[in-house]
């Protein structure tokens, strides 16, 4: 059985949660954003405009890579959480993983 794109991405996001090197919410986003400990952040593909139109305001503001995929339920299942619409990684080999992930057909 074929592990799907999807499915690596949330396998690399449920090692990052236990590995304590991801932060999720809106509130611990801004938190590890202003206190420059965010390397990439991720948004669910399925946020509100307005939220991803302020947390790309924000990325661009402290010069961190974002990222848009998976939906709030998926982002949320793999953070052990109900949903959730963003997401900070804080370990540059994590955000380096995600976006060869994130590249990929």
């Amino acid at each position: 059985m074929a592990v799907t794109k999807e499915q690596r991405i949330m396998n690399l996001l449920s090692m990052a949660q236990r590995a304590r090197r991801i932060v999720s919410g809106a509130f611990a986003v801004e938190q590890a954003l202003k206190a420059r400990q965010a390397v990439l952040v991720l948004m669910a593909a399925d946020a509100s405009a307005e939220s991803k139109k302020n947390y790309q305001i924000l990325a661009d503001r402290y010069k961190v890579p974002y990222l848009e995929g998976l939906d709030r339920a998926m982002l949320g299942q793999c953070l052990g959480k109900e949903y959730r619409a963003v997401a900070a990684l804080l370990d540059e080999g994590f955000a380096k993983k995600l976006r060869e992930l994130m590249k990929e057909p």
